[in-house]
């Protein structure tokens, strides 16, 4: 055999090239396949290298199918998850939420933390629009972390009544 015959080495070596590949890439027969077109790309630009006077060549090509299916697992780990955007339910998720009931809910919740009191409204800020803690607040207003708690726990139970959201559905 010569070393440029590329086509003999696809028919003398391909089935089994195709079933290392498959066993390589854990069943995935599509994955497989893109892993068998580079080891053939490859092996078709070093013709010269495909001789038994070099060593073997199925063993040449398996190394080649190793290091692109390995190329291939490092290259898909490195991007993100690919969806498929024909799926009906991504159609749903992907839409953009209407931003007048966002600027409506913030309007709301403005009015109702109006209507706390002014120490209810201050641990308020703190906890939720500061993210702190509760020992965090507790120490900047000069309250027990107890205090804290109780006064989150009743601006809640007012916040939640002054919006009417039933408290089922508030988090």
């Amino acid at each position: 055999m010569t070393g440029t015959d590329i086509n003999q080495v696809i028919k003398e070596h391909g089935p089994a090239l195709l079933a290392y590949a498959t066993r390589l890439t854990g069943g995935d027969r599509h994955l497989a396949e893109d892993v068998l077109q580079e080891t053939w790309l490859r092996a078709w630009k070093n013709a010269d290298r495909l001789t038994e006077d070099l060593g073997s060549i199925r063993g040449w090509l398996r190394r080649i199918a190793h290091n692109v299916a390995i190329d291939l697992h490092r290259s898909r780990k490195a991007r993100p998850t690919e969806v498929n955007l024909s799926d009906p339910m991504l159609h749903n998720a992907a839409t953009v939420a209407d931003p007048t009931d966002l600027i409506n809910t913030r309007i709301d919740l403005d009015e109702a933390l109006e209507k706390l009191s002014p120490s209810h409204r201050t641990t308020v800020k703190k906890i939720y629009f500061e993210d702190r803690t509760t020992a965090t607040a507790a120490s900047m207003l000069g309250i027990p972390a107890g205090t804290v708690k109780s006064r989150i726990h009743n601006a809640l139970n007012n916040l939640r009544a002054a919006m009417a959201v039933p408290s089922s559905q508030a988090a």
